[in-house]
C-alpha cells in the first residue's frame, strides 16, 4: 500500500494527554507453531474492531512492525481508562483467557507489553518527507517553523496553522 508522502518538515501537537501502548510477541520455538499462531492470529479482529469504534472505545492509531522472531505494535490511545476499558472488553478478555490457557504454560511464544501515559507538552516529534506515522497518525499536525525548530521549542507552546 502506497502512503502520501508529506514534504517538509512537520511535528504533532502536543496538548493533549495521550497513551502509548506497546505490545508485541516473541516465537521462541518455530516448531511449535500451535503454540505461537493462535498468539499471532488473535490480534488481528481486535485491531478490526479497534478501527471500526475508534471514537467509542478512544483508539487513535497504531503501528505495526514484524521482525524474525518478534512483533511489535505501537498503539496511541486518549487516556488509559480507555486503554483499561478495552483490555476488560469481551473480544480482549477472549483473547486473554484463550493465550492463558494455550500458551502461557510453555516457553513457546512469549508476550509482552508496556503502556506510558503522556502528559501534554511533555512528548515531541518531528518528521520530514514521511507518511503520517506514529504519533502524527494519531494527532493534528503543524509545519516545523522558526518557533517550533528544536525539541526544545516543541516541548513548549507550537499552536500554529493544522495541516490537512
Amino acid at each position: 500500500m502506497k502512503r502520501h508522502i508529506h514534504s517538509g518538515r512537520y511535528t504533532t501537537v502536543n496538548e493533549e494527554d495521550i497513551v502509548v501502548f506497546i505490545i508485541g510477541m516473541r516465537v521462541n520455538k518455530w516448531h511449535a507453531v500451535h503454540h505461537w499462531l493462535p498468539v499471532f492470529t488473535a490480534m488481528p479482529p481486535m485491531i478490526k474492531e479497534l478501527y471500526a469504534n475508534k471514537e467509542g472505545l478512544g483508539f487513535l492509531s497504531m503501528d505495526s512492525y514484524f521482525g524474525l522472531r518478534t512483533t511489535l505494535m505501537i498503539q496511541y490511545w486518549k487516556s488509559m481508562d480507555d486503554l483499561l476499558a478495552y483490555a476488560r472488553g469481551k473480544k480482549h478478555l477472549k483473547a486473554w483467557r484463550n493465550f492463558n490457557r494455550k500458551a502461557a504454560d510453555n516457553q513457546s511464544v512469549g508476550f509482552y507489553h508496556e503502556s506510558y501515559q503522556l502528559t501534554g507538552k511533555k512528548y515531541e516529534s518531528v518528521y520530514t518527507n514521511m507518511p503520517f506515522h506514529g504519533l502524527s497518525n494519531a494527532l493534528s499536525k503543524i509545519p516545523i517553523t522558526k518557533h517550533s525548530n528544536g525539541a526544545r521549542k516543541r516541548l513548549g507552546d507550537v499552536r500554529s496553522r493544522r495541516l490537512k
